[in-house]
């Protein structure tokens, strides 16, 4: 089963060291989860500054600077794995290194038939 590993933190409270140290060893955690047949995929997000928001209302699209909700903590980054089950899918969580400074929210992923793979 496929599962969302969403990472949440407040970005200001990283220094260039940590978040340089924190790249280093989720990129090693790839590779670990890579050889056991449970990586999918995984990146950061650049900084909740230069998100847009885009709502559809009466049918006229809505644009705003910024990340949709005002809140302590912004998404950061994700791993997407594939574990056996929620266990499995907590246990990697929580070997992410950002887990130490924020928190990773865990949510299996619906699949819908008819939705093209990559390269499709």
């Amino acid at each position: 089963m496929k599962y969302m590993l969403l990472i949440y933190s407040d970005e200001n409270s990283w220094i260039d060291e940590d978040r340089e140290q924190c790249f280093q060893e989720s990129t090693q955690l790839c590779h670990e989860l890579n050889a056991k047949g449970n990586f999918i995929a995984a990146a950061p997000l650049q900084s909740v500054t230069l998100a847009t928001s885009v709502r559809v209302r009466s049918g006229k699209r809505l644009v705003t600077d910024g990340p949709f909700a005002e809140t302590h903590e912004q998404l950061g980054g994700y791993f997407l794995v594939d574990a056996k089950d929620l266990d499995e899918a907590i246990e990697i969580a929580g070997r992410i290194p950002a887990a130490r400074k924020g928190t990773v929210e865990v949510r299996p992923v619906m699949e819908l038939s008819g939705i093209p793979t990559a390269g499709e």
